[in-house]
């Protein structure tokens, strides 16, 4: 006996403004599954250099048309199928059972060599992962990689180089608000699903499976459902500006796409998977506090000694700034409904380069690698000074 139902993804739908750092945090909504003898198998939603294809313009430096853009890259978009083992939830059960489950999801080829990018939740605590590039093959795939932090994974496949089509990575950095754009995937199953939309928004923060933040990613009104996670977001010159990861479903409480939807830039996932393929894991720098934008009326209620920088709210227990003695405020202050900490250190600059949010602040680090060092600019007491730090390995959740 056959039956369907809803399964909840491991994101939880979640649209929230975080002060520090103003993120903006959006969850997918569910899964839709059928629930056979012992295996369920679960449309997995979306959360959102190196030798790698570059850049090809269509003929005569015309953007692509949509059915242009589809017969190029489809056949380097796959389907994954990740197979895990999970204990049984069902309460009449006598004896402890164990069933299959399958997440499926979308992925896309980056070279000849075989490997293939997809997110982090779509395999994430699989057992056994499988590749298809159509409905009737089934390829072994390897895990080369993960990484939480950026929702991203990298597998590999042993196959013939001939038979692979890997898809160009473009700049993320480049994109704009209005660009066309085109996402392909597998939602509900339905292989190599071609949506086109427009980019809505760039410079999103959106919430890793971590918790961690992952910035300037993509938000498109391309339809993006159950099943298209860890597939590409495609520019009119046939390249990949984006890993399809994540959907925000309001408060509607619809099961699929209410035209919101993120993908984790292609710059990050370059860096990322460069590090993944070299060396199985991603390290990120990690400096270790939290801070808030100073505001105007916070300037002129308090007498601060500049008007614009970064309030340190909080200095993680072990990290580098703590090390080189970086102070949060201890001072709790309310103005115009929020909570700040005064009393601490200000930042206003880096290295030089001048600083007024913590996405500014968050893009100078990641220039970096664990170990470098930070020249941080700030005021302590009304005074201004440098304080050196080096920097930490981001731990696997913000709390450490």
């Amino acid at each position: 006996m056959r039956s369907q139902r809803i399964l909840p993804l491991r994101a939880a739908e979640l649209l929230i403004t975080a002060a520090a750092g103003g993120l903006l945090a959006l969850g997918g909504a569910a899964a839709l599954g059928k629930l056979g003898d012992h295996t369920t198998i679960q449309q997995v939603s979306p959360l959102g250099s190196g030798g790698f294809t570059s850049t090809t313009l269509g003929s005569g430096g015309r953007g692509l048309t949509t059915e242009e853009i589809y017969k190029r890259t489809s056949p380097g978009v796959v389907q994954i199928t990740a197979t895990s083992t999970v204990n049984s939830t069902n309460p009449f059960d006598i004896f402890p059972t164990q069933q299959t489950e399958e997440a499926l999801g979308s992925g896309f080829v980056i070279d000849k060599a075989g490997h293939v990018v997809t997110n982090y939740h779509v395999i994430e605590g699989a057992q056994k992962v499988q590749v298809s590039f159509s409905q009737n093959d089934q390829i072994d795939a390897k895990v080369v990689g993960t990484d939480a932090s950026t929702d991203l994974a990298v597998l590999q496949i042993d196959t013939h180089s001939r038979s692979l089509t890997p898809l160009p990575l473009g700049d993320s950095d480049t994109v704009q608000v209005g660009d066309p754009v085109v996402a392909i995937g597998n939602p509900f199953g339905f292989a190599r699903t071609a949506t086109a939309g427009i980019v809505s928004a760039v410079q999103r923060s959106i919430e890793a499976p971590n918790g961690v933040g992952i910035g300037h990613a993509i938000q498109t009104d391309a339809a993006i459902n159950h099943g298209n996670s860890g597939g590409p977001l495609i520019d009119t010159r046939g390249a990949v500006i984006g890993v399809n990861s994540q959907i925000s479903t309001g408060n509607t409480g619809a099961e699929g796409n209410v035209g919101i939807g993120f993908a984790v830039p292609v710059n990050t996932v370059k860096t990322v998977a460069a590090q993944l393929i070299h060396g199985g894991k991603a390290q990120h720098p990690y400096l270790g506090i939290e801070a808030r934008p100073i505001t105007d009326e916070l300037v002129r209620l308090f007498n601060l000694p500049v008007e614009r920088g970064l309030l340190v709210q909080d200095v993680k227990s072990g990290s580098g700034a703590e090390k080189a003695g970086i102070k949060a405020g201890e001072t709790p202050v309310v103005v115009e409904g929020d909570t700040y900490q005064l009393g601490g250190d200000i930042i206003v600059g880096a290295d030089g380069t001048p600083v007024t949010s913590e996405p500014q602040l968050r893009d100078l680090i990641a220039r970096k690698k664990p170990g470098d060092e930070l020249k941080l600019e700030i005021y302590r007491d009304g005074k201004k000074q440098t304080v050196d730090i080096k920097l930490g390995r981001q731990p696997p959740s913000p709390n450490g």
